[in-house]
């Protein structure tokens, strides 16, 4: 059997790291069911980067149908990317090895493009057999890319599948609760629209579902992080947006009214509070401290909730325990949203374009 010199060692241990980090990051974003520390992962590193600058092209855009348009195909885009720059790390780390071990096959392999080609015919399980190994060694190498690319298009596409259903049970639920909080979502369109139709019994329904949805999302979105860049297919609706309402409503149900629906508004702001404090935190972004709106804002929507025919306190220290229920996840929320870039909501996110918008539907008029 042929021995290896010390550069051909060094090409062995390479292409060994380097499907060991690429195994690795498979592994962890596709078989592990919860978070996973992004440092050594290639996946983490090129959604993150390519977000960054994704998200700084899609600011160039004056016409905001058009720069949500080019938001929604990043996350399709940075899944096919993720795929490719996993199937390309195998089969550069497979060469190295396959190159480190050139004497081990027949014809010998003469260059690094030949070991290449040899491993993506083992990777792919095509085996034209015009390069054959010939030791015990380069037999094993060549049987264990085999098997590594069998098992990664299993776990692709299993991972597909994760990652559309995970999708489309989220955007049911936000779908769903668009005809209740409006477009863009409002919690206190949700509260006005209840009191409006009599619907006390139906949101507390809304809020045993949202908990489960909120559940969901968290669990999901954290051991599939890329699902965080998928947007939603509705115009001025997002994920984010519905949680924002769904926790303004919540806040505004225990510090403003003696409502029988306060417990489960209640367990409904735990885990949104939850949510929004672990996703903001592994996505690292810079959150603010405070309620995130004035007080100007807060009386008005007392007024129209008033209006609606809600019992509602608007006095100061109504105001004080708004402010510091919604403390707890303003920051955090209006952080993801300027991240995503999710189209503006009532209290989420920037709220200067709901305002362009309605000058100029008004202008329209």
């Amino acid at each position: 059997m042929a021995t290896l010199d010390l550069a051909q060692w060094l090409e062995l241990i390479a292409g060994v790291a380097i499907i060991a980090l690429i195994l690795y990051d498979v592994f962890s974003a596709v078989v592990v069911p919860r978070q996973v520390s992004p440092a050594w992962r290639l996946s983490g590193y090129l959604v993150r980067t390519g977000w960054r600058r994704w998200r700084g092209t899609a600011l160039l855009f004056r016409d905001e149908d058009k720069r949500e348009d080019f938001l929604a195909r990043f996350a399709p885009a940075a899944l096919l990317a993720l795929l490719l720059n996993w199937l390309v790390a195998l089969l550069l780390g497979y060469g190295l090895i396959f190159y480190a071990l050139r004497d081990h096959m027949q014809p010998h392999v003469k260059t690094y493009i030949e070991a290449m080609y040899f491993a993506g015919t083992s990777l792919l399980t095509i085996g034209y057999g015009d390069i054959v190994a010939t030791t015990i060694v380069g037999r094993f190498a060549a049987i264990a890319a085999g098997a590594t690319g069998l098992a990664l298009f299993a776990l692709i596409v299993s991972f597909i599948f994760s990652i559309f259903g995970s999708f489309q049970r989220r955007e049911v639920f936000v779908v769903t609760m668009g005809s209740r909080m409006g477009a863009p979502p409002s919690g206190v369109t949700l509260l006005e629209t209840a009191a409006k139709y009599r619907l006390e019994s139906d949101l507390s329904q809304s809020f045993r579902e949202a908990e489960t949805w909120a559940a969901t999302v968290l669990e999901s979105h954290l051991a599939y992080p890329i699902l965080g860049f998928f947007r939603s297919s509705h115009d001025d609706e997002s994920w984010i947006g519905t949680l924002g309402a769904l926790l303004d409503a919540s806040t505004m149900i225990i510090t403003l009214t003696d409502s029988p629906l306060m417990g489960r508004a209640k367990l409904f702001h735990t885990i949104g509070v939850h949510l929004t404090r672990d996703l903001s935190r592994y996505f690292r972004v810079d959150s603010t401290e405070g309620a995130g709106i004035e007080r100007r804002e807060f009386d008005e929507a007392c007024a129209q909730l008033a209006r609606a025919g809600v019992s509602v306190r608007c006095d100061d220290a109504a105001w004080q325990k708004f402010s510091e229920l919604r403390s707890q996840y303003a920051g955090p929320l209006n952080a993801m949203a300027h991240f995503w870039l999710i189209p503006p909501t009532r209290w989420i996110g920037d709220r200067s374009s709901i305002g362009r918008r309605a000058m100029h539907a008004a202008a329209a008029k």
